[in-house]
Parts: C-alpha cells; sequence; structure tokens
C-alpha cells in the first residue's frame, strides 16, 4: 500500500510537477549536463513507486500518457519545417531501418542466447513488434499468436522495465564521452544549449499568454478532430498519425507565422518531462523481478543487441550519433518518449522525424512480429 492514494490527484500532480521542476533545474546545473535530466525525472519516479511513496497506477498517470503526450506533439512541430528537416535530418529513417532490422535480428539471436522453451517463437515475435513500435503492437501481436494470459501477463511487465531502462540508455549516452569520440555527432556539437539548460526554469523566450493559449487552443484542436477521424476510420491506435500529419501541415502551410510563435515549445518540453515522471512512477521494478527473470533477461538481451548493432552500423555507414539514437528510439520507445529525447536535448530538427518514424513503426510491427512467430515456428 502507497503511502499516497491513487485518488490524491493533488499530491501526486505536486509530485509529477516537482520531479519535472527537478529535471529542468538538472538541467540548468552539471547534473543535468552530464547525464540529462530527464535521466533524473525517471529515477526520482522509479524510487518514489518502489519505496511504496507514490502508486503504480493512477488517473493522473494515465490522463499524462493517454492525452497529454499528443497535445505536446503539435507544440513542439509548430516550427518543423519540411523542407529544412527533409534537408537536415533524412537519415533518421534510414537509422531507424537499421534500428529495426537490429530488433528482428537481436529477438532471433536471444533465442539461442536464452532458451524459452516452445514458447520462444512467440515470445521472440512479440517482443520484437514491442521494440519496433509500441505497447499497442505488443498486445496485438500477443493477440494474434495466442499467447496464455500468465505469460503475457509476465512478457509485458518485462518489456516496460526494460523499456524504461532502453530510455534511460538512450538519454545517457549522448553523455559518455567514449562513445562521442568513437561516434561523432555533429549535431550534438552544434546544438543549442539554450534548447537543453533553457528550455526549463531557465527559460530565455517570452512566454507570452496570447501566443501560448493561442497554441494550445490549435493543439487541442488538432487532437480532438485527429482521435474523431480515427475513431470513425475505425483506426483509433493510430490517432497519433493524423495529429503529426495536421501539425505538419499547419506547421508548413503558414512557416512565417509559427516561426514568430513564442514559448509554445517550452510548454511541450513541459509534458514531455511530466511524461518521464508519469513513466518513473508507473514501474514496479520489484514485483517484476519476483516473476520472470527469464524473461526480463531476454529482453535485456534483445535491446542490448539491439544497440550494439544500430551504434556498429551507425560507425560503418558513418551516421551522426544524434540520428541513431533517435531512429532507435524510434523503434524501441515509440514516437511519444523519441519526442522527448530528442527535444530534451536540443536537436529540435529530429523531433518531427523521430515521431514519424515511430509512428512508422507502429504500421510495420504488427506484421513482423507475426511473421517472426511463423518463421521461427
Amino acid at each position: 500500500m502507497a503511502l499516497i492514494a491513487e485518488t490524491d490527484i493533488f499530491t501526486l500532480c505536486a509530485i509529477l510537477f516537482g520531479l519535472s521542476w527537478f529535471g529542468f533545474w538538472a538541467d540548468s546545473h552539471r547534473l543535468g549536463q552530464k547525464t540529462s535530466g530527464a535521466l533524473w525525472v525517471i529515477l526520482g519516479g522509479v524510487l518514489l513507486s518502489n519505496f511504496h511513496v507514490t502508486p503504480f497506477s493512477a488517473g493522473a498517470y494515465a490522463f499524462i500518457m493517454e492525452y497529454m503526450v499528443p497535445l505536446a506533439i503539435p507544440l513542439l512541430l509548430f516550427k518543423a519545417d519540411l523542407r529544412k528537416i527533409f534537408r537536415e535530418s533524412g537519415a533518421v529513417m534510414v537509422t531507424f531501418l537499421v534500428a529495426s532490422f537490429g530488433t528482428v535480428a537481436a529477438a532471433i539471436i536471444g533465442l539461442y542466447v536464452i532458451d524459452l522453451g516452445e514458447v520462444g517463437p512467440q515470445i521472440a515475435g512479440v517482443f520484437a513488434s514491442g521494440y519496433i513500435g509500441g505497447t499497442m503492437n505488443f498486445v496485438a501481436v500477443a493477440q494474434a499468436v495466442e499467447i496464455e494470459p500468465g505469460l503475457f501477463s509476465v512478457a509485458i511487465g518485462a518489456n516496460s522495465v526494460v523499456s524504461v531502462m532502453a530510455l534511460m540508455l538512450l538519454l545517457a549516452i549522448p553523455s559518455i564521452s567514449l562513445i562521442r569520440r568513437w561516434l561523432p555527432s555533429a549535431i550534438m556539437d552544434n546544438a543549442d544549449p539554450c534548447a537543453n539548460t533553457d528550455q526549463g526554469a531557465e527559460s530565455n523566450s517570452d512566454l507570452k499568454l496570447t501566443h501560448i493559449v493561442g497554441a494550445l487552443s490549435l493543439s487541442f484542436l488538432i487532437c480532438a478532430v485527429s482521435s474523431q477521424l480515427a475513431t470513425a476510420l475505425s483506426i483509433a491506435q493510430y490517432a497519433i498519425l493524423f495529429v503529426t500529419g495536421f501539425a505538419v501541415v499547419a506547421a508548413n502551410s503558414a512557416p512565417k507565422l509559427f516561426e514568430r510563435l513564442e514559448g509554445e515549445f517550452d510548454i511541450g518540453m513541459l509534458i514531455m518531462y511530466l511524461f518521464f515522471a508519469a513513466i518513473g512512477l508507473s514501474t514496479n521494478v520489484t514485483e517484476f523481478i519476483a516473476s520472470a527473470l527469464h524473461l526480463f533477461f531476454y529482453s535485456l538481451s534483445l535491446v542490448t543487441l539491439h544497440f550494439l548493432l544500430v551504434l556498429s552500423l551507425a560507425k560503418l555507414l558513418k551516421f551522426d550519433l544524434a540520428e541513431a539514437l533517435v531512429g532507435s528510439a524510434a523503434a524501441l520507445v515509440g514516437p511519444g518518449p523519441t519526442a522527448a529525447l530528442a527535444s530534451s536535448r536540443g536537436w529540435k530538427t529530429l523531433v518531427m522525424p523521430g515521431i514519424m518514424c515511430g509512428v512508422f513503426g507502429y504500421v510495420i510491427a504488427n506484421f513482423i512480429g507475426v511473421s517472426m512467430t511463423r518463421f521461427l515456428s
């Protein structure tokens, strides 16, 4: 039993915003500049929930994950000039495809490293789909290959914990000097420090209410239209695709108008840090470790091999490290966290490509997961 009840919305929101504040504060000091404030937001959430201060599930977390993250996407994309993005960041899709290939290869190799028995092909297909698309694909493929409920519960627990670990590693890699020397990054070298340290409490942008309220209104409208359209077409799970599309259309229909907009990116960043806090607070480490370590180690080996293949191929093909990480993130953790990763590091030109690659992962992951299970069987 947690000290704070899941119905205590005000206290939970105070913690969510407090963790986000700490992340922004860390970003403006050496602590966050070396590791990223988002990493400390996640760790803080994990500690609070696993020491039973906060609950593992609450309506506040679900609201952020389901509603606030889509709202943040247009705010982060209103300055997305497609011509500039394609010119400067076109390799992200290639890195995403490399990352997806690495995930498939790692899922197959992992079966030879860890014996999962007769359910091995099913597990490989389900985990591959989850680490190319997302949780939606994980669930869909599990149903398609008919994984029994008990095994599914343990598997999705492994997926959740290792996904958080993968996200933390993605956030930490840019601060590892050995990797930076081995795989250089012009994008990281040229990133505006203000995009990381000043997007929080030290922000230099003028927070004009007319701009912010207008941007939020348009973002809500885009999310509403996207949700209704996706539901009408019976593809509600792909609503984020419409959100992204409409945001990009708006941004490119009036680029000069949106270029003058101020403060919207800061609000998008705040929402993303709230998302990181909710992810950390939702991670039940102790319950998972007690259930099935073999799936944890399989999932961990998959992600480890994924990173090794992605970084090695990025070195071989001379990809920018930032592009490689965004492509990897789009496969491993999906469009929302990928946008947060890119924006928190100041890689603004990679936000939209990362989101689009993550959505593309939603589209292809089910086919890949089911095909893998059939092939390995």
